[in-house]
């Protein structure tokens, strides 16, 4: 069997590319599963994720072929909407690289990381009501959050699809880069958030996706942990030892 994901994995990040580019990388069972593996490891050992489309598509949805025949268990069972929820929550940045359609299932994981970048010729909605369906894993309520309920309601009531300067415009993607710069853009980002202190952005994510009651006891209690650390003395020895100069 064909592996539905390549991953290139380094000492800070992981590169996942979506390798289904016969069918433009449609999420079907076998990708799903092969990200849960990927989402394990960042789990336990946490590190900056890439993700990108092979074959000039980021994902233009789930595999319509499988989701014919799911029924009200599989719905149930919230086989997208388990994993992009566990993307969203991996300890350490994801960043979602875009060309091309993302659509769907394809759109609702890239609404689930923290960073989205794209290429001018990135167009991304979610039609799932043309297929009698909803955007169930996670576009009714990210979307929103994202860029406002009156967009949100014309992607998904009214079918509206957005291209890259509509999406940039709306801070939906952070950057539209052309297509041969896409991945070592996405390594820019990545560097950005390595360069910074590991801990740090980590617990700040956390904070950032706590709910709102929690605040600020979860902020105190992060700040508290990171107040203990070396990397804390060294960084601000260091800031105070540069002003010197």
């Amino acid at each position: 069997m064909t592996a539905a994901l390549k991953v290139e994995d380094s000492d800070d990040r992981v590169v996942v590319h979506l390798n289904r580019p016969e069918v433009r990388n449609a999420i079907d069972q076998q990708m799903v599963d092969e990200l849960h593996a990927v989402c394990h490891r960042l789990e336990a050992v946490p590190k900056v994720m890439l993700l990108i489309g092979e074959g000039g598509t980021f994902a233009a949805g789930a595999d319509i072929a499988q989701l014919r025949e799911r029924r009200r268990d599989d719905a149930l069972r919230g086989i997208n909407s388990g994993l992009f929820g566990r993307i969203r929550r991996l300890p350490m940045p994801t960043v979602a690289l875009l060309d091309g359609f993302a659509l769907g299932g394809g759109a609702e994981l890239a609404y689930a990381c923290d960073f989205r970048l794209g290429t001018p010729r990135v167009r991304i909605g979610n039609p799932e009501p043309d297929l009698g369906i909803l955007a169930a894993a996670g576009a009714t309520w990210r979307l929103k959050e994202l860029v406002g309920e009156p967009v949100a309601k014309e992607i998904l009531l009214a079918g509206r699809v957005l291209d890259a300067s509509e999406a940039l415009a709306l801070r939906l993607l952070n950057e539209v880069t052309e297509p041969d710069d896409l991945l070592a853009s996405g390594h820019r980002w990545a560097d950005r958030t390595g360069s910074r202190g590991a801990l740090a952005i980590r617990l700040t994510k956390a904070a950032f996706h706590a709910p709102r009651e929690a605040h600020p006891y979860v902020d105190d209690l992060t700040q508290a942990i990171l107040f203990e650390t070396d990397d804390k003395q060294a960084r601000m020895t260091a800031f105070l030892e540069r002003k010197k100069k």
